[in-house]
């Protein structure tokens, strides 16, 4: 066996963004990934504004300006946002709403809670500090500025900023096709009658919900039956279509486990097994030239392993560049005294004092483990826990950010 970290390089090692790019509606680019840095052909703002409801003024008019002393101004104009006003007159004030344009000759906005209305006049008892409350022109973003990176997730965040400069369109990669399938004669789907001795296929509803998270497409084969035979050709018809291929299951070295002979049959490995709690029986290879990553048929195993090993190589394939998760440190409100002889990612969840609770079992087959739990915790090959322990805590919400 080799460690999770070996692993894991050799996978990073072989992941290349997927060929093939798109132009795509910006109002429909939610989650997808950039093909291209984008620059923007405008400042914005474009123009000095204001960030207050008020009154633009020019600082200097109110330097002698105190509570014993006031200073009085008229109003010469009024401007809303969307709107231009004419150059400010001297001694006089405009009144000014939140994102207008400055007035030529204004250099500061007051306000309109910092002064007192009057029939002569806006009244200030005060001096102001010039350039208060204006938004500068090319403030958030110089002309010519790189807004987003080529490898960048179009988050809502990121949307509105591309949509700020006036791009209607992006160019992305295309959407990674997966494709998947699931060893076991004994997995049934739901909302069959399970007979002696089935199980329900979990993982296939999981793992295309995982794949969904990310943004891929689930090119799905459904379960194959335990035999040689079956399995090359489930392997055959994924390669056909998919960029990448990911199974559950049959991994094992048993006379039903048919993915290692079925992959060194038409293509190749270069991982097999990995010092991994849960999630050993994990395979890496290619079959007739397209990457494959075999995961174990536990589902709790499976869902550790593809958030640990096959998501960071699929984000990469869909030319991602942001793709680590960085964990937090954590107080562990547990014990863990038994040490390891393999690296561990055991299911936790925040308590109200801001601590973790350990799962009561973490037994490979509880899939209850992962739906209570929000997080995982890394207890490193010989590791152990005492309560109060600050541990390396992986929040379920930053695998899909």
């Amino acid at each position: 066996m080799i460690t999770y970290a070996e692993a894991l390089r050799r996978l990073m090692e072989k992941a290349v963004p997927v060929e093939g790019m798109e132009t795509v509606p910006l109002l429909y680019s939610t989650h997808r990934v950039l093909a291209e840095d984008i620059v923007s052909p405008i400042a914005v703002p474009g123009w000095d504004n204001s960030q207050m409801d008020g009154y633009a003024v020019r600082a200097a008019e109110l330097a002698e300006a105190s509570k014993d002393h006031p200073v009085v101004l008229p109003v010469s104009d009024r401007i809303p946002a969307g709107q231009v006003g004419s150059r400010l007159a001297q001694g006089s004030v405009a009144r000014i709403f939140t994102g207008a344009p400055m007035p030529e000759g204004a250099d500061t906005v007051v306000p309109q809670e910092n002064v007192e209305v009057t029939p002569e006049g806006v009244c200030f008892k005060s001096p102001v500090r010039e350039g208060a409350w204006v938004r500068r022109r090319g403030s958030d973003v110089p002309q010519g500025g790189v807004v987003l990176k080529k490898g960048a997730r179009l988050t809502p965040a990121a949307i509105g900023m591309v949509a700020s400069i006036g791009r209607a369109y992006v160019k992305v990669y295309r959407r990674l096709r997966v494709g998947i399938f699931f060893s076991g004669d004994e997995l049934v789907q739901p909302g069959e009658p399970l007979p002696p001795g089935g199980i329900y296929n979990s993982n296939r509803f999981m793992i295309r919900s995982l794949l969904q998270e990310l943004g891929c497409e689930a090119l799905d084969l459904g379960s194959v039956p335990d035999t040689l035979e079956a399995t090359i050709e489930a392997f055959e018809s994924a390669a056909a279509s998919a960029d990448v291929i990911l199974t559950t299951g049959g991994m094992s070295v048993g006379e039903e486990d048919h993915i290692k002979p079925a992959v060194e049959a038409v293509g190749s490995l270069n991982v097999w097994r990995v010092r991994l709690k849960p999630g050993k029986p994990l395979a890496f290879g290619e079959v007739r030239g397209v990457p494959f990553i075999g995961c174990p048929g536990n589902p709790v195993a499976g869902f550790v392993v593809f958030l640990m090993m096959a998501r960071p190589y699929l984000l990469r394939t869909m030319g991602l560049t942001d793709i680590d998760v960085k964990p937090m440190a954590v107080r562990a409100d547990f014990d863990w005294l038994k040490p390891g002889d393999r690296q561990e990612f055991v299911r936790v969840r925040r308590n109200d004092e801001g601590g973790l609770d350990l799962y009561h079992t973490q037994n490979s087959q509880v899939l209850s483990s992962c739906a209570w739990a929000d997080g995982l915790v890394d207890i490193p090959v010989g590791g152990t826990v005492r309560k109060g322990d600050m541990v390396s805590y992986y929040p379920f919400c930053q695998f899909f950010a």
